[in-house]
């Protein structure tokens, strides 16, 4: 719902309650969310002209900036419920292109983390598998036994730069929502993602969950055409030791 009861807003009005909404609800750091081009974006979005080029502009001060992609559309989203409308998905796609653009200007990349989905690198889930294993013996059991990976495999050819990076930033977000804190999780390639769960009785039913929320936020964001149909999830046992563990990944992700 609008903000604005009393009719369409100032393009000042409209900023403010842009920032309002997205540092309470998405914002990492007050500081930094301020650019001109979120000035030049609210002047086109309340004058009701095309936003694209102050969107792509927005964009490439993001990803020049080390915002990650999902933070910086689900900052444009906070503006669109701003105004109680549905998002502009051309104003998404430019935002993506220039996120895109301005990323690959920026000088230092952190190999950490993936900077399209937010999400780790299969690396550092290898080395939360060296902790699982050593968890496992510890405690005179295998990880066999105690853990499982759980795979999502969103992957399609032929996709447009843009579509897979917003894709990567939904999915992201969606393994962010569905398990939350305390499970190390990964993307291990384009379109594909593991998550290192504890092999319970209720793991299954929570890999069916992610399925649809996945596709659920697809539908919401207009991605439905970006993402393998039907989505794929499944469990995946862990071998008897890290090494194989760590190949395991390796093969998952080719």
């Amino acid at each position: 719902m609008s903000r604005f009861p009393a009719g369409v807003p100032s393009a000042a009005d409209l900023r403010e309650a842009w920032r309002a909404a997205s540092l309470a609800n998405v914002w990492l750091r007050p500081g930094d969310w301020y650019h001109p081009a979120v000035d030049a974006l609210a002047e086109a979005v309340e004058a009701g002209v095309e936003p694209f080029a102050a969107a792509q502009r927005l964009g490439a001060a993001r990803g020049a900036s080390g915002v990650g992609m999902g933070e910086a559309l689900d900052d444009l989203l906070c503006l669109y419920r701003s105004l109680g409308r549905p998002a502009d998905p051309g104003a998404l796609r430019a935002l993506a292109v220039g996120w895109a653009e301005g990323h690959e200007s920026a000088p230092n990349h952190v190999a950490v983390r993936d900077p399209g989905t937010g999400l780790p690198t299969a690396d550092y889930l290898g080395e939360r598998l060296r902790e699982t294993y050593g968890d496992a013996l510890r405690a005179g059991t295998t990880a066999e036994e105690t853990s499982c990976l759980v795979v999502l495999d969103v992957a399609l050819d032929d996709l447009d730069a843009w579509r897979r990076m917003a894709r990567a930033a939904t999915v992201g977000r969606t393994l962010d929502q569905v398990f939350g804190d305390g499970h190390p999780m990964a993307v291990l390639t384009d379109g594909l993602y593991a998550v290192l769960c504890a092999r319970t009785q209720g793991t299954p039913q929570l890999a069916q969950t992610l399925r649809r929320v996945v596709e659920k936020n697809a539908e919401i964001l207009g991605l439905a055409g970006a993402m393998r149909r039907p989505t794929r999830v499944w469990i995946e046992r862990l071998p008897a030791t890290h090494a194989d563990a760590v190949e395991l990944l390796g093969q998952l992700g080719r």
